[in-house]
């Protein structure tokens, strides 16, 4: 049998399976974790998150408004960008979590607008043994984005749950 590449661990003869999330002993305090791929924001982006939560700002939805209060297009929903760059971080931090435990500091920065392009990383703050859970690690991390001009966008901290030892979690849940 062959070595398998990285990401991906071998599950049977000319088979192997993704690897997503870590586990608590995966994570080593001050690594920074660069995010790939970057994401670029739709229109549908836009438009979706604000017929989910019923947000009627007209600063989302209204161009006309944006040209009489000065700006040049529609702004994106701190909410739709904050999705965007929590999802591009799970596959490689806490895809294996069982519980967000808190989000922290949440800094929206500069404008978001359709069409940008954002990128992320995340800097591992606390990785440490769950004191009420056997078997789970608590992580902290800070996520910083960027949009396609290197111009910071968000950033926030956000800390979760994962399972002390990644390999023995996915053999039991077949993942």
């Amino acid at each position: 049998m062959s070595s398998s590449p990285q990401g991906y661990r071998r599950i049977g003869e000319n088979r192997v399976r993704e690897s997503v999330g870590r586990g608590l002993t995966d994570f080593t305090v001050g690594e920074v974790i660069e995010h790939r791929p970057a994401r670029t924001v739709t229109d549908l982006d836009r438009s979706m998150v604000l017929a989910l939560t019923g947000n009627p700002a007209p600063v989302h939805s209204d161009t006309e408004y944006c040209t009489a209060t000065g700006r040049p297009q529609l702004l994106v929903c701190g909410v739709t960008t904050l999705g965007l760059v929590v999802g591009a971080t799970v596959r490689s931090t806490s895809g294996l979590t069982s519980a967000n435990l808190a989000l922290d500091d949440v800094r929206f920065t500069s404008p978001v607008h359709v069409g940008d392009t954002l990128r992320a990383e995340t800097e591992i703050l606390q990785a440490r043994a769950s004191a009420s859970r056997p078997g789970k690690g608590i992580v902290t991390a800070c996520t910083t984005a960027f949009n396609q001009r290197g111009e910071h966008v968000l950033s926030f901290r956000r800390t979760f749950l994962v399972p002390a030892d990644a390999t023995t979690h996915r053999d039991a849940t077949d993942y």
